[in-house]
C-alpha cells in the first residue's frame, strides 16, 4: 500500500511538471508574441513619423523655394534660388543648370546626378549635381520637379514679354516700347551729361509700292527694311517701328556726326538691297530725319518732334537721303 502511494505521488508529481512547463512555455511564447507586435508597432511608428517628416519637408521646403522663385523672371536667379535651397537639406560638391541644347552636357563626368527637367512641351535643360548621395536623389527629384515648373513660368513669361515688346510683323520693337525706351536714356543721358540721337526713318514712295504690287508685298518691303536696320546698327542701339512704313532707332551715347554716319550706312545698305517679294524683286530706298539730345531737344517730345521735321526735309529735297 505504500509503495502504491509512493507511485501515484510520483505520478501526480510528472503530471505537475509537465503541466507547469508547459505553462511555462505558452507564458514565454506570450511574451514573445507581445515582443513582436511591440517591435512592429515602433516600426510602423517610426515609419510614419519619417512619412510625416518628409512629407512636411517636400510641403515646407517647396513651399519656401516657389514663393521665393515666382517673384524672379530670369532662369539664372531661380536657379541660384534652387540651388541655395537644396544645399540646405542635402551635400553635394557642385550643382549645375545647362540648356536643353547645351553642349556641355558630354563633358559632365558619369559620377554627376542627371535630372531632367521637362514641361509639356519637352526637355527645358538638365540638373547635374556631383558629389550627391544615393539617399538624397529623391529629395532632388521633389526640388527638381518644383523647378521645372518654376523655369517653364520664367520661359512663359519671356514669351510674352517678347511678344508684348515685339512688333509682329518686321519683329523689331513697338512703338510703345521704344518710347519707354527713349525715355530712359534720355534720364540716363541728362544724368551723365553725354549726347544720344534718335532717326526717324520712312520707306520712299511706300504706297506706290502697295498699290503696285499689293500690300503682300508691302508687308514683305517692311520686314526687309527691318532686318536692314538690325544689321546696320549696334547691339546697344535700339530699332522700332513707329508706325506704317515709319521706323525709329535710338542711338545712345551718340553725337551728331555719329549719328549722320549710322543713318548713311543703313541709307546705303537699303538702296544697294533687292528685295524679293513673291514673284517681284523691288528696290527701295529710304529718307531720314535725325535729332540729337540736348542740341535739338530736352524731351522726348522735342527730340521726336526735331527728327520728323528733319525727315519731312528729308522727303522735300528728294528723297533717298539724310536729314539733320
Amino acid at each position: 500500500m505504500t509503495i502504491g502511494y509512493v507511485g501515484l505521488v510520483f505520478t501526480a508529481a510528472r503530471q505537475f511538471g509537465r503541466q507547469l512547463k508547459e505553462e511555462e512555455k505558452t507564458r514565454h511564447e506570450i511574451i514573445q508574441q507581445s515582443r513582436q507586435r511591440f517591435l512592429t508597432e515602433k516600426t510602423t511608428l517610426e515609419e510614419r513619423k519619417k512619412s510625416l517628416s518628409d512629407e512636411a519637408f517636400k510641403i515646407f521646403t517647396l513651399y519656401e523655394m516657389t514663393k521665393e522663385i515666382t517673384k524672379q523672371v530670369s532662369a539664372d536667379e531661380a536657379f541660384e534660388i534652387f540651388k541655395r535651397h537644396l544645399s540646405q537639406h542635402v551635400i553635394f560638391k557642385n550643382c549645375q543648370f545647362l540648356e536643353p541644347l547645351s553642349s556641355g552636357l558630354k563633358d559632365i563626368a558619369a559620377d554627376n546626378f542627371i535630372f531632367t527637367l521637362q514641361d509639356k512641351r519637352g526637355k527645358i535643360g538638365y540638373l547635374a549635381i556631383e558629389g550627391l548621395d544615393d539617399n538624397d536623389q529623391e529629395k532632388v527629384v521633389i526640388l527638381g520637379h518644383q523647378f521645372a515648373l518654376a523655369l517653364r513660368r520664367v520661359n512663359l513669361y519671356r514669351e510674352i514679354e517678347k511678344i508684348a515688346i515685339t512688333d509682329s510683323l518686321t519683329e523689331v520693337h513697338t512703338r510703345r516700347h521704344f518710347m519707354e525706351r527713349l525715355q530712359e536714356e534720355l534720364s540716363r543721358s541728362k544724368a551723365r551729361k553725354i549726347k544720344m540721337s534718335v532717326l526717324m526713318i520712312d520707306v520712299d514712295h511706300f504706297k506706290s509700292f502697295n498699290d503696285q504690287y499689293g500690300h503682300l508685298t508691302g508687308d514683305q518691303i517692311l520686314r526687309k527694311m527691318a532686318q536692314i536696320l538690325k544689321e546696320n546698327i549696334r547691339e546697344i542701339d535700339i530699332a522700332g517701328r513707329y508706325g506704317g512704313e515709319e521706323f525709329c532707332v535710338l542711338l545712345p551715347d551718340t553725337d551728331r556726326e555719329g549719328a549722320k554716319y549710322a543713318a548713311e550706312r543703313i541709307r546705303q545698305a537699303t538702296e544697294k538691297s533687292e528685295i524679293e517679294a513673291y514673284d517681284n524683286t523691288v528696290k527701295a530706298t529710304v529718307s531720314i530725319g535725325l535729332a540729337t539730345f540736348p542740341k535739338d531737344g530736352q524731351s522726348v517730345d522735342e527730340l521726336i518732334e526735331k527728327a520728323d521735321q528733319a525727315l519731312y526735309q528729308a522727303k522735300q529735297t528728294g528723297r533717298n537721303r539724310v536729314w539733320a
